[in-house]
């Protein structure tokens, strides 16, 4: 017999899981999101938290406000989407609403600016670090893993290189990747 696999306890868990996982994402929750859902809680596997991430980042709005609502959807239905979702943006808000009014009043100083572009360099370093993390995932993928590396590295050369939006990079090489995926995958059937 199994053991259950873990999941939040009641819709409060909910609420106060995601309430904590904001208040700790300022600037790049992507690392914040993985390390609580996957590697702590364990309420996602490595590849529903891709591949649910990849879904929330396609969908408008925030990608952490879009992923909050599928995984409270998943396990306790709208009730836990709603749950979720005030989680994600009841007492950051208030943080938040706090913070410009401080930036108002303190924000020509250059102490306060330097602190920021500090803050910067730490949010783009735990991005990196979570897309290496996460790139063990893409070794289960169906495509060969040097066609999925031809994707990343052109996808990095878009946004680097060429500075095309991210809607057009989205289009042509997220369509592509699911072309060539779906060509694999009904192969195999």
């Amino acid at each position: 017999m199994t053991a259950e696999r873990p999941r939040p306890t009641s819709l409060t868990d909910l609420f106060v899981s995601f309430t904590l996982l904001a208040l700790q994402g300022f600037g790049g929750v992507l690392a914040v999101v993985q390390r609580e859902m996957v590697e702590r809680k364990k309420w996602l596997t490595p590849e529903e938290f891709i591949e649910d991430w990849a879904v929330a980042q396609i969908m408008p709005g925030p990608n952490v406000v879009n992923l909050s609502l599928m995984i409270g959807d998943r396990y306790f239905g709208l009730r836990g989407a709603l749950a979720a979702l005030a989680g994600m943006l009841c007492v950051p808000l208030l943080v938040v609403l706090g913070l410009a009014v401080l930036y108002a009043r303190y924000g020509h100083h250059p102490g306060v600016a330097g602190a920021l572009r500090g803050m910067a360099a730490v949010t783009a370093g735990l991005i990196a670090a979570t897309g290496v993390k996460l790139g063990a995932a893409l070794r289960q993928h169906p495509l060969p893993q040097w066609v999925t590396g031809l994707i990343v590295l052109a996808c990095i050369g878009s946004a680097l290189l060429l500075h095309l939006p991210l809607a057009y990079t989205l289009l042509v090489l997220g369509g592509l990747s699911f072309a060539l995926t779906w060509r694999k995958l009904k192969g195999r059937a």
